[in-house]
């Protein structure tokens, strides 16, 4: 805490007070942003985790069946199987705002509303451990989506509370602080030249009054 460089007068002094008072009030709102921010943070991350366990326990079975298919079939066999995909997937990004912060939205769409169009090969020479490798794979998808998606929130998140948090501090920690201390140092000022004004004129006063006496008394 310090006092500011500025000249003791009263219209810096209403200035400093209206500064103040915007100072105070943004205060109020960066911390209310800041607290709201934390709440949506915390939720999204909750969510994340549990997401992201289903994510992996989804990703993991369609790696196990893969496995299993590779050791069934011929290693020829399976990359022609898996050479020219049916189904298409195209991705949409769009954006919506969490308390000032544009984090993005994804969503999948599909060439096809047919199921069955996951499968890219006949069934005469694969295994059901194929099919249901790309079938899970492709019930992972939105949940992949959904966590990339919420990640990158967090991460966004995170960037914005720290760059709120150190804001916060920066009102309540220095210049809250430098501007109270700056306006009582002015009205200090202001009143110690107004009692001395006041002694002035008081002198002046006894000095006139002082000889009005004595020029009569002449």
């Amino acid at each position: 805490m310090s006092v500011m460089n500025v000249n003791p007068t009263r219209m810096e002094l209403s200035r400093l007070k209206k500064k103040l008072t915007v100072a105070t009030r943004g205060h109020k709102l960066l911390k209310d942003k800041r607290d709201e921010l934390m709440r949506q943070f915390l939720d999204i991350v909750r969510e994340n985790k549990a997401l992201r366990a289903e994510v992996e326990s989804l990703v993991a079975k369609a790696n196990k069946s893969m496995i299993m298919a590779r050791s069934v079939m011929q290693s020829e066999a399976m990359s022609t199987a898996l050479m020219m995909p049916k189904q298409q997937v195209s991705i949409e990004v769009s954006q919506k705002n969490i308390m000032s912060v544009d984090v993005p939205v994804f969503a999948s769409k599909t060439k096809t509303d047919n199921p069955h169009d996951i499968y890219s090969y006949g069934y005469a020479f694969t295994g059901g451990d194929l099919d249901e490798g790309v079938r899970t794979l492709a019930e992972a998808l939105p949940g992949i989506l959904k966590l990339a998606q919420q990640e990158n929130a967090v991460q966004l998140m995170a960037s914005e509370i720290e760059k709120t948090r150190r804001r916060v501090n920066a009102l309540e920690h220095v210049m809250i602080p430098d501007l109270k201390d700056t306006i009582r140092f002015i009205t200090m000022k202001l009143d110690e030249n107004e009692r001395s004004s006041q002694t002035r004129l008081m002198k002046v006063k006894d000095m006139m009054i002082k000889e009005t006496i004595e020029s009569k008394q002449a």
